[in-house]
């Protein structure tokens, strides 16, 4: 009888509800993640991109402990190049397990052994007579709240990785994973860390491990001063570095973050999909979509001035030309662990444009321009330029930004199948199943990268406040450009069409055509806004290659 009530209790102590201690996080995203899917379905707010990441999201915050089961998108290996090694002193190490500290490795396998029942204890032993040094140091280690030593005198720095790896094996050193960076307030530690002030600032004179639940614990060795946002790495090991250990939603991420093929093989699809004739008919509305691309560098700008290194400010910039793929390629490359963050502004703005739009548009635009009707263009697009523009647009846009080749690639090759009528077969296949196969997988793969853990965090609302400024921004910009280059055109344009700039295509179009139709009811400008929106499409690439090149 005892024997099923401890199989019981263990089970229920692995499930999702054994994990409430640190669940209301979670729960906070597995809301995000409803409203996600009752946008997508009841309000009918871009549904074949909100209720893919809307699921996800539920995906990556049901709770489980990660040292028990690999689940997650983060549960797999990470580059070498993030894994650190610091040889420790255990003799020194303090457990708090159970209200009760303990001092060695030893100290604490003895008080878990205690807290198990008699049917318990026999395989625990078992269990123990198996392990090397760095499974009973690791196995003492999850068993406790928080872990520290008694100085930092007890920590030192292994350079050399193999080194490192052996004294892990050993229990003599551990290995951090400095890609998994999880925010903790220092007003938070124990009191056992003992941080005090010295020389004005705070010091960690009492370093060690702090449990964050659900398996995952952190190593502070020293209070993070980097900018504005302390975050500390997560304690690794090798039977997490081993790849056949991964889960199956780590090998689905790969598309985007290990590999990052996704976004690429959506530009493919948005290239079979796109009509670049309106823009090819009317060549100035290429400078309108050149002219939204400010929103990016805005936010560039404003992140910066946050705290933001380089290659993340330009990783949240790429937010304002509302691309979702391109926003994910680019913070995989320049900021992955703000990946789930940006993606999920972008991709939230995106679907947004009917909301944050038209208030602008109307706030810079007069009556009288917002009625101005445009006529049809006369130039007819030629089947010999609409073939030779994919080509001769690659060339030029990855000369200037090579750093987006795999975006501009993608994009004007998908056009070209469209275009030469020789490959509809394939052209075909990428507009409809294709596309919607990656966007499926990428959908539900970047909302299971925004676990609570990971999400809820003063960097996730700062991402969000520069997000929908970069896309005002974005939008004005457009907008006040489409009335200059009136200063100078014999044949004026509505300057509603600046505003579909941004790359959401067709959503920013009709916008325009909504606001204009809402004036006029006669004034047709959907094909108008769709040359700059277009455009956007190949400004937004380039903007993201030109980060990549430089901050890359």
């Amino acid at each position: 009888m005892q024997q099923l009530i401890d199989t019981i209790s263990q089970y229920l102590a692995g499930s999702g509800f054994g994990q409430w201690e640190y669940m209301w996080p979670n729960l906070v995203m597995i809301g995000i993640g409803l409203l996600f899917i009752y946008l997508a379905i009841k309000k009918g707010f871009e549904p074949l991109l909100l209720v893919p990441i809307g699921f996800g999201i539920l995906i990556g915050n049901i709770p489980y402990n990660s040292n028990e089961v690999a689940l997650g998108v983060y549960d797999g290996p990470v580059n070498p190049h993030d894994l650190h090694y610091y040889q420790i002193n255990t003799d020194n190490l303090t457990f708090n397990i159970e209200g009760e500290d303990v001092t060695g490795v030893a100290a604490a396998l003895d008080r878990i052994e205690s807290l198990k029942s008699e049917t318990q204890k026999a395989g625990f032993e078992a269990e123990l007579e198996h392990m090397n040094g760095g499974e009973k140091f690791l196995t003492a280690l999850y068993a406790s709240d928080t872990a520290n030593f008694g100085s930092l005198n007890d920590i030192k720095v292994v350079e050399n990785p193999q080194e490192g790896e052996n004294l892990a094996f050993e229990g003599k050193a551990v290995m951090t994973n400095g890609h998994n960076l999880y925010p903790w307030s220092t007003g938070s530690f124990s009191p056992s860390f003992d941080v005090q002030e010295v020389d004005g600032e705070k010091e960690i004179t009492k370093p060690g491990f702090i449990n964050l639940g659900q398996g995952r614990y952190i190593f502070a060795k020293e209070i993070d001063k980097a900018g504005q946002f302390p975050q500390y790495p997560q304690v690794w090991s090798a039977d997490k570095q081993n790849v056949h250990n991964a889960s199956v939603f780590w090998w689905l991420f790969a598309g985007v973050g290990l590999a990052g093929f996704y976004p690429p093989l959506i530009f493919l699809g948005i290239g079979a999909l796109t009509d670049f004739g309106p823009m090819l008919s009317n060549p100035k509305t290429l400078l309108l979509g050149a002219a939204a691309q400010f929103g990016i560098f805005g936010a560039f700008l404003g992140a910066i001035f946050l705290g933001f290194t380089d290659a993340q400010a330009g990783a949240i910039g790429i937010i304002g030309g509302a691309d979702g793929p391109t926003a994910i390629f680019t913070a995989s490359q320049l900021a992955p662990p703000l990946l789930g963050a940006i993606a999920l502004a972008a991709y939230s703005y995106m679907a947004m444009v009917p909301i944050i739009q038209p208030p602008i548009m109307r706030l810079l635009t007069s009556k009288e321009e917002r009625l101005r009707r445009m006529p049809m263009p006369k130039t007819e697009v030629s089947r010999t330029v609409k073939i030779m523009f994919p080509v001769v647009g690659f060339l030029m846009t990855a000369m200037i930004a090579p750093g987006g080749l795999a975006l501009l690639g993608m994009l004007f090759f998908g056009n070209l199948l469209r275009e030469s009528l020789v490959t509809d077969r394939l052209a075909k296949t990428a507009q409809t199943t294709f596309i919607d196969i990656v966007t499926i997988l990428l959908g539900v793969t970047v909302g299971a990268k925004t676990s609570a853990a990971n999400f809820l965090t003063m960097q996730t609302i700062y991402i969000f406040v520069l997000g929908i400024t970069a896309f005002a921004v974005a939008t004005a910009s457009g907008l006040i450009f489409a009335k200059i280059m009136n200063l100078f055109l014999k044949e004026k344009i509505n300057p509603l069409i600046g505003a579909a700039g941004v790359s959401a295509v067709p959503m920013a179009a009709r916008v325009v055509h909504k606001v204009g139709t809402d004036e006029d009811p006669q004034n047709f400008l959907l094909m108008h806004a769709m040359g700059p929106n277009v455009a956007g499409v190949i400004g937004s690439a380039v903007a993201a290659g030109v980060l990549l090149s430089s901050l890359g």
